[in-house]
C-alpha cells in the first residue's frame, strides 16, 4: 500500500471514529439535552433534604449525588450551581459538623471525596483537610480492629476490605480524588491494588459480577459500582503502571458482556440477565456512563458503543417525573441467595441511588 492511500484510508478512518461519536453522543432532541436533564436534576438536589443514614450521618448516595451535581455545573460552567452546592456542604464546617459521617466504614469514608471535589474549584484548606483525612483513615488501621481488618491490612490493603462489589468505588473514588489534589501516588497505588483484588475475586467469566460469592445474581446496581469506578479509575491512573493491564482487561470484559444484555429498549434490568425483570434506572445509567466514557477515552469502539449509549439515554430520560426524580429506582439492597428477593425489591422515585448516575451520565455526555 502506498504512502498516500494510507493516509487516505487513515483519514477516512478518522472521520468516519469522529461521525460514530457525534451520532452517538451528541444531537439529542429538546427534552432529552444532557444539560437541559443534568439542570432539572441537579437543582433538584441543591434544594433538597440531606439524605442521611438513620437520621444520623451523610449517606453515600447523597454524596455521590453532590459530586455528580458538581460535575455537571463544571461541565455547563454555572457558576450559580457550584455556590449553590459550595453554600449546601459550609454547615457541616460548623452547626451540620454531627452529621459527618465516621471514618470506619468503608460507605463512609468516600465522603472525603466530596471534599477533595471541592477543594480542586474552590483551593479552601479546609476542603482538604477534611478530605485528606478521610481517605488516609482508610488505611490506618484502629485500635479496635478486628483479626480479618487487620490481616486484610497487613497484606497492604485498607482494612476496610470486604470484597463487596460496591466498594470498588467507595474506596476508588477517595483515593482518586486524593490522588488529584496531592500528586502523591500512594493513593493512585491503593485503589489500584484494591481494584485488581477485587477484580480476581470476583469477576466471574462473562465479566459479569455476582452480588456477592455466595449469592449467584446479576444485580444491576451492584454490578454498576464496578462499571462506573474501573473507568473512573482508569483516566487517572498513569500509563505505565503496573496494574493498569489487568483493570483495562476487566473494564473490556464487562463492557462486551453488559451490551449483549441490554435490553430492546435500551435499558438493563434488575437481574442483568434475567428478561423477564424489571427495567431498573440505576443500573441502567451506571452501564451507560461506562459506555460514555470508554468512548469519550477511546477505549471502547464508538462504532458500536456510541449507539448503545445513546439508545440507553433515550430510554432514560422518560423515567424522570415531573418533580424531577427518577423512578424505578431498586432502594438499598443487601445481598440474598433468592431469586424472588430481587424481582420483589420496592423501587423508589427520587432515591440518590438513580439520581447520582444520571448526573454522572449527563456531565459525560456533555465532553471530556
Amino acid at each position: 500500500m502506498n504512502k498516500r492511500l494510507f493516509l487516505s484510508l487513515l483519514a477516512v478512518f478518522a472521520f468516519q471514529l469522529l461521525f460514530a461519536q457525534r451520532e452517538g453522543l451528541s444531537g439529542f432532541s429538546k427534552g432529552s439535552t444532557p444539560d437541559e436533564v443534568g439542570k432539572r436534576l441537579a437543582y433538584h438536589f441543591v434544594n433538597s433534604r440531606h439524605d442521611l443514614y438513620a437520621g444520623r450521618y451523610i449517606h453515600y448516595a447523597g454524596v455521590c449525588t453532590w459530586n455528580g451535581a458538581i460535575d455537571y455545573a463544571l461541565k455547563t460552567k454555572d457558576q450559580k450551581l457550584i455556590k449553590l452546592l459550595q453554600d449546601k456542604f459550609e454547615p457541616f464546617f460548623t452547626i451540620e459538623k454531627p452529621l459527618l459521617p465516621p471514618m470506619n466504614h468503608v460507605d463512609y469514608n468516600m465522603f472525603g471525596s466530596l471534599a477533595l471535589k471541592l477543594y480542586q474549584i474552590t483551593k479552601d484548606e479546609r476542603y482538604r483537610k477534611m478530605g485528606l483525612a478521610y481517605a488516609d483513615s482508610q488505611w490506618e488501621v484502629p485500635k479496635n480492629a478486628n483479626p480479618e481488618e487487620k490481616a486484610w491490612a497487613d497484606k497492604g490493603f485498607s482494612w476496610q476490605t470486604r470484597l463487596w462489589i460496591d466498594d470498588m468505588y467507595m474506596i476508588t473514588v477517595v483515593q482518586n480524588e486524593a490522588y488529584k489534589v496531592t500528586g502523591d501516588r500512594k493513593y493512585i497505588d491503593r485503589a489500584a491494588k484494591e481494584m485488581v483484588r477485587y477484580l480476581d475475586e470476583l469477576q466471574r467469566p462473562n465479566g459479569l459480577f455476582y452480588h456477592a460469592p455466595d449469592v449467584p445474581y446479576y444485580w444491576a446496581r451492584g454490578a454498576g459500582w464496578m462499571a462506573v469506578g474501573m473507568p473512573d479509575l482508569l483516566r487517572e491512573l498513569p500509563k505505565d503502571h503496573k496494574d493498569r493491564p489487568r483493570i483495562m482487561q476487566g473494564y473490556l470484559t464487562m463492557m462486551k458482556s453488559l451490551k449483549t444484555y441490554q435490553r430492546p429498549s435500551g435499558m438493563w434490568n434488575q437481574l442483568i440477565d434475567e428478561p423477564d425483570f424489571w427495567p431498573e434506572t440505576s443500573g441502567t445509567a451506571m452501564f451507560t456512563y461506562a459506555f460514555i466514557v470508554g468512548v469519550r477515552e477511546g477505549w471502547l469502539d464508538a462504532a458500536d458503543y456510541a449507539p448503545a449509549a445513546r439508545k440507553a439515554w433515550l430510554a432514560m430520560v422518560p423515567y424522570i417525573d415531573q418533580r424531577n426524580n427518577v423512578t424505578e429506582v431498586c432502594i438499598g439492597t443487601g445481598k440474598k441467595n433468592d431469586k424472588q428477593h430481587y424481582h420483589d425489591r420496592p423501587r423508589n422515585a427520587g432515591d440518590l441511588h438513580g439520581q447520582a448516575p444520571y448526573l454522572w451520565c449527563a456531565a459525560a455526555l456533555l465532553g471530556k
